[in-house]
């Protein structure tokens, strides 16, 4: 089970190494129909998790009292407390809280909890100790010391660094962090170098898709997400997709000025007036991240600039920066599609714990055979108006995105501001 799901990026890593995720929970309306779209066998419960039992899952999942293997996720952590009080009495960390309490309740043997490397340090860190301590408190086993891992070092083309803690109930075998990968790191080039250049197609400056698009010679990294090379590892239910069509794709329309602008930066730097960094095609791509709604200030997250032509990088691109299957599907819209690769775990990095995970339980994975239907692809359209009304939730509990426009540039706000 998943919780605190996003579109799904440790969902995947978890189906990659071999586990049926039967369900995830996640609080954004649109984030949970994306993910309802990619993992049709899983039940997608949208709903806050405070609100929420390990037997309100159960039921929404249809599990009845079946045993379950792994809980994981990434709860948000927003604050601490001030010096002499436990941390997880603040208010705003009790998703900490909420992953033990249905940790517990669900009964689970294992559970994996990720987050962001700054959990490990300064007044932070009382946190992750008290965290620690309830996990033991309520009989689990904790694998100590607690590492961050880079999932550069797992196949990933990207510097994101995340902290990954690790434990079973007692008296089951505890998992090891995975080995680090001995094969050299893949670079920006062989991650997006086969994919076309979006400026070419009219359609995607209103679509996020296009038939025309023609791919080039792919690295092996590419070949295994385009689903052209088989990877031995790979475990996950194979899905029926046309592999002729680009998505998440959709074109940014830059100023001249912006594209002069791109053109002089070098690999590797920063353009000065929208701060977004250029990738080194030799190199790996910064962390990718997410922006906020208009709750946090609506911040349009930094979008890397492609290494060999003037303009940002496509949704699309930065998935397969992050180790997401072509298959794989985003919202429509640039700006949640952005959201949901930058809030999530590169599946090639929950692969490698979640492989862990399953070594510790002494069960030998198998391929399935047999392709699942992705589903509508209305799901992907949805504004959160629309998708809470489909789940039958609140529309309020996320933050929106401001506008204007969708297509409005981030360097154009910082040129009018400057």
């Amino acid at each position: 089970m998943d919780l605190f799901a996003g579109a799904g990026g440790l969902s995947l890593g978890f189906e990659q190494a071999g586990f049926d995720v039967r369900a995830a929970v996640e609080i954004d309306p649109v984030h949970c129909a994306v993910h309802e779209f990619n993992f049709p066998k899983c039940a997608s419960i949208c709903g806050d998790a405070t609100a929420l039992t390990g037997a309100d899952i159960r039921k929404a999942a249809r599990l009845g009292n079946a045993r379950i293997d792994v809980v994981f996720g990434g709860a948000p952590c927003q604050g601490f407390s001030l010096m002499g009080k436990r941390a997880l009495d603040d208010p705003r960390n009790r998703l900490l809280l909420e992953f033990v309490r249905l940790t517990t309740e669900l009964s689970a043997n294992y559970f994996v909890f990720e987050n962001v490397k700054g959990l490990t340090v300064g007044r932070h860190r009382q946190l992750l100790d008290e965290l620690i301590e309830t996990f033991q408190q309520n009989g689990y086993d904790v694998l100590l010391p607690y590492r961050v891992l880079n999932a550069a070092d797992f196949g990933v083309p990207q510097d994101r660094q995340r902290l990954f803690l690790i434990g079973a109930k007692k008296g089951l075998p505890l998992p090891q962090y995975p080995a680090l990968s001995v094969t050299p790191r893949v670079d920006v080039w062989a991650a997006i170098g086969d994919l076309p250049d979006v400026d070419r197609f009219d359609e995607l400056v209103d679509s996020d898709s296009t038939l025309a698009a023609k791919l080039g010679k792919p690295s092996p990294y590419a070949k295994t997400l385009r689903g052209t090379l088989t990877d031995p590892r790979d475990f996950s239910y194979p899905r029926a997709w046309n592999p002729r069509r680009l998505t998440s794709s959709m074109r940014t329309e830059h100023t001249p000025l912006s594209q002069k602008r791109f053109r002089a930066t070098s690999h590797g730097k920063v353009e000065p007036i929208s701060r977004f960094l250029k990738l080194d095609p030799d190199g790996l791509s910064n962390t990718l991240r997410a922006g906020t709604g208009s709750d946090r200030g609506a911040f349009t997250s930094p979008r890397p600039i492609h290494p060999h032509m003037p303009r940002c990088i496509t949704v699309r691109e930065a998935a397969r920066l992050h180790s997401y299957p072509d298959w794989f599907r985003f919202h429509i819209t640039k700006w949640h599609g952005f959201r949901q690769i930058g809030n999530s775990v590169p599946p090639l990095l929950g692969r490698a714990v979640a492989s862990q995970v399953l070594e510790a339980m002494d069960i030998a994975p198998e391929r399935p055979q047999t392709p699942l239907e992705l589903g509508p692809e209305s799901l992907l359209k949805m504004t959160v108006t629309t998708a809470a009304r489909y789940y039958g939730v609140s529309g309020g509990v996320v933050g929106r995105r401001l506008r204007p426009s969708d297509r409005m540039e981030s360097d154009q706000l910082a040129l009018a501001m400057a």
